[in-house]
């Protein structure tokens, strides 16, 4: 003769009564409701720290060659600067050493050249990388909007629960919708 005993808590009777009365209504939508939104939010928080990572190597590497390109540009002044040097001693030399001068404002004249569009390359390769992060930054921000939406929903849903009120349900599907479109629009840079 054994006998089983259980003891139970009051809140375990009131969980019964209400998985009984509604365990796929209102409560069992909300809750696979909330792991979803859950689950979404964590990938798009993944998604919103990948893009802004990516944004600011994009940043570095426009800072990188910012740099580079301002080291040509000094480069094209000292060689202008030497140049001018060559024009003023062509002026002050005899007719002999003419000659010399002439062909070093030649030669002046063509690294300049060369060291410009070295410049202007890096440049534009610098403009370029500010374009890429500020696209990254843009869909890192809707990647963050787009979580925040769907955090929202989940805690309306905990209120929904709570309060047992059907238009807060509506209000966390349309807080979902807003969340899940937004991170649409992320997923395809709009």
């Amino acid at each position: 003769m054994s006998e089983e005993f259980e003891v139970r808590g009051s809140h375990e009777d009131v969980m019964d009564e209400a998985a009984e009365r509604d365990p796929k209504g209102m409560a069992g939508q909300l809750a696979v409701m909330t792991a979803i939104l859950a689950t979404v939010g964590a990938m798009f928080s993944y998604m919103a720290g990948a893009t802004q990572a990516d944004a600011g190597l994009f940043k570095n590497d426009a800072a990188i060659k910012k740099t580079a390109a301002s080291n040509q540009w000094n480069f094209y002044q000292a060689k202008s600067g030497k140049q001018n040097l060559s024009v003023l001693g062509m002026q002050l030399v005899d007719d002999t050493r003419k000659p010399f001068f002439e062909s070093e404002v030649k030669r002046y004249e063509v690294e300049k050249a060369e060291i410009k569009l070295a410049a202007e390359k890096l440049e534009k390769e610098s403009t370029d990388f500010d374009e890429k992060s500020e696209a990254k930054m843009h869909q890192h921000h809707r990647w963050a909007q787009a979580t925040t939406g769907l955090q929202i929903a989940i805690a309306m849903a905990a209120i929904a629960l709570l309060t047992r009120k059907r238009w807060l349900e509506k209000a966390v599907f349309v807080m979902s919708g807003i969340g899940l479109i937004v991170g649409t629009l992320a997923y395809f840079k709009v």
